[in-house]
């Protein structure tokens, strides 16, 4: 699968798919590799890099080492690039975490390369094991975290940081699972938001696009009211949460999926 959007810089690119060929030499095997950043987030500016993250899968032998390899495998970072990725053992741990940065990187809409099939079979899965707690835990912390202190006078730029975190809370009360969308106007289409809210939102969008800064200013009111609603609502319900479940039945079926997905490769000759 390859769903690229047509305003990316063709060199970088092809720079980002050099790299991930060059994977092969290390004997890995790139089963899903997206944008994670700003871009896939669907509020790029003109100056924005490129932040690819992969899965891979080494051969079964590696996973039957005393002496396993690195889980995590980091390309040179440059003022453009930044393209690494995790082993599919840890990512599967983190999975059984809640991780939501690994949900993420299932739900970008820029993909570089990789088996669809492998995709929905991940998907699944995490609808199958993650806990919606775990999640409203985690963009409730990263919506407060960015919120501003000043409202009159805030940073627009990282307003945004916090906006889509409060949206994807949104989104999780509305439907009810644990496999939110990753950009922000997947999140304000399938939200029900208020026709303000709406106009702002695209508004802020689409002046980020063209502008390597937005400065500072008031945050409009109608997001205001959006943001700190949800954020209370996520309060609420992580307050009326039950206490944690059992991880073993989770991780039985984490393990499972493991070993199918590692022993479908031919083995090394």
């Amino acid at each position: 699968m390859r769903s690229l959007d047509p305003s990316m810089d063709t060199a970088v690119v092809s720079l980002i798919d050099a790299r991930l060929d060059a994977l092969a030499e290390e004997g890995v095997q790139v089963l899903w590799a997206v944008e994670s950043g700003s871009r896939a987030w669907g509020f790029p500016s003109p100056d924005s890099d490129y932040d690819c993250r992969f899965l891979y899968r080494r051969p079964v032998e590696d996973y039957l080492s005393l002496w396993p390899a690195r889980d995590v495998i980091e390309t040179p970072l440059d003022a453009v690039l930044d393209v690494n990725g995790w082993d599919l053992a840890k990512a599967l741990r983190l999975l059984e975490r809640g991780n939501a940065t690994l949900v993420e990187w299932l739900r970008s809409p820029l993909v570089y390369r990789g088996d669809l099939t492998f995709r929905d079979a991940l998907l699944d899965l995490a609808d199958t094991v993650v806990e919606l707690s775990t999640l409203r835990r985690h963009h409730l912390h990263v919506a407060r975290s960015n919120w501003p202190s000043n409202l009159d006078d805030a940073s627009l730029k990282k307003l945004f940081y916090a906006l889509r975190p409060a949206l994807t809370l949104r989104w999780l009360r509305l439907h009810g699972s644990p496999t939110p969308p990753m950009d922000l106007p997947t999140l304000v289409g399938e939200g029900d938001l208020p026709h303000q809210a709406v106009r702002v939102v695209d508004e802020l969008v689409t002046l980020k696009g063209r502008t390597r800064e937005l400065g500072r200013g008031p945050v409009p009111s109608s997001v205001v009211a959006l943001v700190l609603d949800e954020l209370d609502r996520a309060e609420e319900l992580l307050a009326a949460a039950g206490p944690p479940v059992d991880p073993a039945p989770r991780r039985a079926v984490i393990d499972a999926f493991f070993r199918e997905a590692v022993l479908a490769q031919p083995a090394r000759r």
